[in-house]
C-alpha cells in the first residue's frame, strides 16, 4: 500500500505586499474598510470585486463583499496575469492558505465542474504567483466562506468564454447548494481620470445590462484595458442562466482618491448581480 499524495498547499503570494501579512493587522483592515451601518445582506449569484492592493481598492471590495450574503462555497474567477499554465485553470483540490487561516478547496465541485467541460483543466502553476484571485480570498474569509473553487483565466475568445459560463451554470446548479461565483477584476488601467471614467462607464452600462457579448465587444472594441474582462463575462453568463435579473453599482471610483494623482489612474468598481 502506497501513501497518497500530499494535498496540495497554495501559500499566499502577495501577502505583505497587497495586503497585511500578520494576521490581525489583516482583519483590522478588512474590518476598517467594512461599512458598520448593517445595511441588509442580499442573495446573490455574483459578485464583480477589484483586486489592487487594499489601500487602493480595498474599501470598494469590503463594501461589495458587505451587502451579500456569502455562502459556505465561492467560486472565484481571476485574470491570469503572469501567463503560467492552462487558459482555464482549475485549482481542484487541496488548501488555500491566507494569513492565519485556511480555506478549504472544494474538490467535489471542482471535479463537477471538470467533469461538465474539457475547456477547464485541474492545473494548480497558473495559481502560484496569481493575485487576482488571492486578494479575495481574505474577504471570503471574514465573511464565514468554508471552500472555494478558484479559476485562473487567460484571455479567450467570447464563444469560450459562453462555453465557459453555461458548464460553470451546470456545475452550480446540480450541486444544489448556495455558490457564490466572484469576477476578480479592475478597470481601466493607467489612463487619466477623465478618459478612464468615460471608458469605464461603457463597460459598466453593460454589466448593468447583463449583457455578457455587450460587455465583451464594448471591451474589445473600445480598447478598455479591464484585465478582468473574461473573469465578468464568464460570471455574468453563468449568473443568467441561474435565473440573474438585475445588477447593482456598489461603488466605482479609481486609484487617484488615495494617491492624489488623477493623470493616471486605475478604476475599481464593485457590482452584485442577483
Amino acid at each position: 500500500m502506497t501513501d497518497s499524495p500530499p494535498s496540495p498547499l497554495r501559500r499566499p503570494a502577495v501577502a505583505g505586499q497587497f495586503y497585511p501579512a500578520d494576521p490581525q493587522e489583516l482583519r483590522a483592515v478588512i474590518k476598517e474598510f467594512t461599512p458598520a451601518d448593517g445595511e441588509e445582506r442580499v442573495p446573490a449569484l455574483a459578485v464583480i470585486s477589484p483586486h489592487a492592493g487594499y489601500v487602493y481598492s480595498g474599501r470598494v471590495a469590503a463594501e461589495t463583499f458587505a451587502r451579500v450574503m456569502i455562502p459556505e462555497t465561492v467560486i472565484i474567477l481571476g485574470p491570469n496575469h503572469h501567463g503560467l499554465g492552462d487558459r482555464l485553470a482549475v485549482m481542484a483540490s487541496g488548501r488555500w492558505q491566507i494569513p492565519g487561516a485556511e480555506l478549504a478547496i472544494d474538490h467535489t465541485l471542482a471535479s463537477r465542474l471538470l467533469a461538465e467541460s474539457a475547456l477547464f483543466t485541474n492545473d494548480l502553476r497558473a495559481h502560484t504567483h496569481e493575485h487576482s484571485l488571492e486578494v479575495q480570498a481574505p474577504f471570503l474569509h471574514y465573511h464565514g466562506a468554508k471552500s472555494i473553487v478558484p479559476i485562473c483565466l487567460s484571455f479567450l475568445p467570447y464563444e469560450l468564454c459562453r462555453q465557459a459560463g453555461e458548464a460553470l451554470a451546470r456545475a452550480i446548479h446540480s450541486a444544489g447548494r448556495p455558490i457564490l461565483l466572484v469576477a476578480s477584476s479592475d478597470m481601466t488601467h493607467y489612463e487619466s481620470r477623465s478618459s478612464a471614467t468615460r471608458k469605464d462607464q461603457l463597460a459598466l452600462e453593460q454589466i448593468l445590462a447583463l449583457d455578457p457579448e455587450g460587455l465583451y465587444r464594448t471591451v474589445v472594441d473600445s480598447r478598455i484595458s479591464m484585465c478582468g474582462i473574461i473573469p465578468t463575462t464568464i460570471a455574468l453568463v453563468a449568473a443568467k442562466l441561474l435565473g440573474a435579473t438585475r445588477a447593482d453599482l456598489i461603488r466605482y471610483t479609481d486609484s487617484g482618491e488615495v494617491s492624489g494623482d488623477t493623470r493616471q489612474v486605475v478604476g475599481y468598481a464593485g457590482l452584485i448581480i442577483s
